[in-house]
Formats: structure tokens, C-alpha cells, sequence
């Protein structure tokens, strides 16, 4: 999905952020309830850079559907 699809979705939901502050709120979440930081950055979908990012090949799924129905349950 493009920025613009949750642009749209938080415009048309009368929702007053940003996408960007959706996932920085996210990110808070992760960090305040002890959410490993690279799993909230694999969340989050940011790419590992370098000798690390070049011999990380997990895309950390089962560890990551769990922590996305946490964040559902939270927000809702």
C-alpha cells in the first residue's frame, strides 16, 4: 500500500494524524511495552542497513503476527 492509501483512509475516516504519526505511535507502543526493536522495526517494515542488513534473512512472521493482534487489540 502507498502513504497515500492510509492518507485517504485516515481523511476519510475523519481521523486528524498522519500516517507517519500512526507509525510513530506504533513505534512508542513497541518501545513503552517491551517490544524487541528489531522486531518493531521488521514491523514497521524498515530495511536493516550494512553487514547486518546484508545477512538478515528472516522476515520475522510468526513473531510478528502476535505482536500485530496486540497492537489491534490495543488500539481498538
Amino acid at each position: 500500500m502507498s502513504e497515500n492509501t492510509y492518507v485517504k483512509l485516515l481523511r476519510d475516516l475523519d481521523i486528524p494524524t498522519s500516517a507517519h504519526g500512526l507509525r510513530a505511535t506504533f513505534r512508542s507502543w513497541c518501545s513503552d511495552t517491551g517490544v524487541p526493536r528489531d522486531l518493531a522495526e521488521m514491523a514497521l517494515g524498515h530495511a536493516v542497513r550494512g553487514v547486518e542488513g546484508a545477512s538478515a534473512r528472516s522476515d520475522m512472521l510468526e513473531r510478528r503476527r502476535p505482536l500485530m493482534q496486540q497492537w489491534a487489540a490495543h488500539i481498538t
